[in-house]
């Protein structure tokens, strides 16, 4: 059975631009080999609601995709373990 899920990640913002690209590229290619992606959206810099790891601001990715249900549980572990990254969430829709 097949789910669509959305999931938003936080790159550290004081990474380089090269770390923050490749970064997203590594979340990108985990989903594709993983489950259909339908959609990455980088939205750049934004200011954060509240202060997360002493961070203002960070660099925002939402990713849409469809994928098995144990899928997001091990995209989180994936974001858990991975250094740069500052906050997370995935929902099903």
């Amino acid at each position: 059975m097949v789910n669509k899920y959305e999931s938003i990640f936080i790159i550290n913002p004081s990474l380089s631009e090269e770390d923050t690209k490749a970064l997203v590229e590594k979340f990108k290619n985990l989903i594709e080999t993983s489950a259909q992606l339908e959609n990455i959206d980088e939205w750049g810099k934004r200011r954060l609601a509240y202060e997360i790891k002493d961070f203002n601001e960070g660099y925002y990715v939402l990713a849409d995709f469809a994928a098995e249900p144990a899928f997001p549980q091990e995209l989180e572990r994936v974001y858990k373990i991975t250094d740069g990254i500052i906050k997370y969430l995935t929902i099903r829709k």
